[in-house]
């Protein structure tokens, strides 16, 4: 088990009094008891973890392990198995936007304005390295002085929008700007660069491996879909290996594949579903939520698809034949992330906190 590595004694880190309650007050996962329309409704709501002072941008998990960031500037650790906050991880220059753990290397990445900090989280709460999007590489906490948020960018870097890294642990793509950074994480070295959109690369995600290669997918504010083709060890600036047509009619705001089956949701309202095999639109629903598509996952071993969006619904669609199952209020503000494990479906919100749902659909576990 992955969380046996963890100490349950990690030291907060002191950063600024944006968030000094934190110090005194953890964060905890707190069940929820009798469900309103439960019966009905396709998830439903079995806990919240509250902690953070500001909206959470971002979530990750494992099976025994939560991972949040926020726009509080910091990075928060969970255990699944007690409930508890683990750990506060700080010095991030500004909101906390993408975060991704490795459960092969037990590194956490977590990305602040154009920096990606690299977390051993193994023992304690260290940052070991600092990456930046233009590729250099940083020993240590690069940002561990920042005592006030940082809106200015050092000249040739970036905000870098979200992170992905491929099924094995080994690389990490980091979107910023129109381009996507490839890194060796093995060796901490920055590779080459994909490259092709017009317009700011707002997410991306790495498919199953075909004939060796990495499928990266990125959305991009340009309202392209684009599929990379990524052999190991690529350098220099590498094109893209289709364009999905048509595009959105707005900017791409996420993305879930799983297979030969990608979905993309868009500020435009819609989410499409694109067949990567044979390189083409199968279906869309224009107006699948009433505001920005703003999150996508699919439930692990279950032919559904999560999608939501800025009102705070949350729907769900059966992948086969895109067409809706249920639908239910997950928050009552903007919900920004989704991420599943094997039991679970997490939905962090500008409300401050994430919600840990269950579908019925799963069998009891």
């Amino acid at each position: 088990m992955v969380a046996t590595f963890i100490s349950l004694h990690i030291l907060y880190v002191s950063d600024d009094s944006d968030s000094s309650l934190s110090e005194v007050l953890r964060g905890v996962i707190s069940p929820i008891g009798g469900v309103k329309g439960g019966r009905s409704a396709p998830l439903q709501c079995v806990s919240v973890a509250d902690g953070h002072s500001k909206p959470v941008l971002c979530v990750d998990a494992t099976d025994e392990l939560l991972f949040t960031g926020s726009k509080d500037r910091t990075c928060k650790l969970w255990s699944l198995a007690t409930g508890q906050e683990m750990a506060t991880l700080k010095g991030h220059p500004n909101n906390v936007v993408s975060v991704k753990y490795c459960p092969s290397s037990g590194l956490l990445l977590s990305v602040s304005t154009s920096y990606i900090k690299v977390w051993d989280v193994r023992d304690s709460a260290k940052c070991v390295r600092t990456l930046t999007s233009s590729g250099q590489v940083l020993s240590g906490d690069a940002c561990a002085g920042t005592t006030t948020r940082t809106i200015t960018f050092a000249q040739g870097e970036y905000q870098v929008n979200q992170i992905a890294l491929n099924p094995s642990g080994t690389v990490l793509y980091t979107a910023a700007g129109n381009t996507v950074r490839i890194w060796d994480l093995s060796r901490m070295q920055a590779m080459g660069k994909l490259t092709g959109h017009i317009g700011s690369v707002m997410c991306l995600t790495v498919g199953q491996p075909v004939l060796g290669k990495d499928q990266v997918i990125t959305g991009s504010k340009d309202h392209y879909v684009k599929v990379f083709d990524v052999a190991e060890g690529t350098l220099g600036s590498a094109g893209p290996a289709h364009n999905f047509e048509p595009p959105h009619y707005d900017g791409i705001e996420c993305l879930a594949v799983q297979g030969d089956v990608l979905f993309s949701g868009s500020r435009d309202n819609g989410i499409k579903k694109w067949d990567l095999e044979r390189q083409e639109l199968t279906q869309q629903i224009p107006n699948a939520h009433k505001d920005w598509v703003s999150a996508l996952a699919f439930v692990p071993g279950r032919p559904m698809l999560l999608s939501a969006c800025r009102a705070g619904m949350l729907k769900v669609w059966n992948v086969d034949n895109f067409t809706p199952i249920g639908e239910v209020k997950g928050h009552d503000s903007p919900i920004n992330a989704i991420c599943t494990n094997s039991r679970h479906v997490f939905t962090a919100s500008s409300d401050m906190r994430v919600k840990i749902w269950h579908s019925k659909a799963w069998k009891k576990s």
